[in-house]
């Protein structure tokens, strides 16, 4: 696949007409190689906030799903997602390819009605998730946006990790591309695989007023948590459709809301 023009991309705030993206930076953490969890995924699992109004989990669905902090071009008042299957290819350092395995199956398992999986290979992929060393983070994103934009991304924002998907006429994402350093530490990667990967599915638009979601720039999961599998699982519900309106989301989301909370309640072993 040709590599994407800059003007097709959002660049955290910028959104473009064919193509938006999101890039998140990170504080660095130290790596805990061989650990089955970094002990700061651990301690904010522990306190992780499980219980949510349907009023906060609305309010959240809708700064997250509609709309983009600043864009250059095209429409951002329609719903963005996959209507075919998503299939993810990592390219890159193979224990980061295996931890970025592990993360897809676990969006896949807690999203009811998203098929989401890894591909066997790059042609079969329709989510591109290049795996590099920070040093080589600036190099990898002149190929993505060009020099220009590129320097302007570095010298502003510093990023450790981006996102960003193509969209067509119909707001159906058609392929997403997603970069990532490898070498800043097990929860500085992890915090980005989860959120990079879940905004390349649309929920692009970041926001402050959320304080529970990991599409916050002050909020680090490391894991996906389930306010955010709430604004997912809504977004991939078969009543939610690319280009649906914020009126038309409306019309049929307490129906959707309480079969996701049906879903979410049971996968992750919630009480009533």
């Amino acid at each position: 696949m040709p590599a994407p023009t800059p003007d097709r991309f959002l660049v955290r705030t910028i959104a473009a007409l064919l193509a938006i993206a999101s890039l998140t930076t990170f504080v660095p953490q130290p790596s805990y190689a061989g650990a089955s969890e970094p002990p700061a995924v651990t301690a904010r699992q522990r306190t992780e906030k499980k219980t949510f109004t349907d009023s906060e989990i609305i309010d959240g669905f809708f700064k997250t799903a509609f709309g983009a902090e600043y864009h250059l071009a095209g429409r951002v008042d329609r719903i963005r997602k996959y209507e075919l299957p998503v299939r993810v290819f990592a390219e890159g350092r193979a224990d980061r390819k295996a931890q970025i395995a592990k993360v897809v199956t676990d969006i896949a398992r807690r999203v009811q009605h998203l098929n989401i999986a890894m591909a066997d290979n790059r042609d079969d992929a329709n989510v591109l998730v290049k795996l590099v060393r920070d040093r080589d983070l600036y190099r990898t994103i002149s190929t993505f946006y060009g020099t220009d934009r590129a320097n302007e991304i570095r010298d502003s924002l510093d990023p450790q990790c981006l996102s960003g998907f193509r969209k067509n006429e119909a707001f159906e994402i058609e392929r997403s591309d997603v970069i990532l350093t490898v070498d800043n530490g097990d929860f500085v990667f992890l915090d980005c695989a989860y959120e990079e990967l879940l905004q390349s599915l649309g929920p692009i638009n970041d926001t402050s007023t959320v304080p529970w979601t990991m599409f916050n720039d002050n909020v680090q999961m490391g894991f996906f948590d389930v306010y955010d599998q709430y604004i997912l699982n809504i977004l991939y519900d078969p009543r939610i459709k690319a280009g649906m309106t914020v009126q038309e989301v409306k019309d049929v989301l307490p129906q959707v809301l309480t079969d996701v909370r049906i879903w979410v309640s049971k996968v992750n072993d919630l009480q009533d």
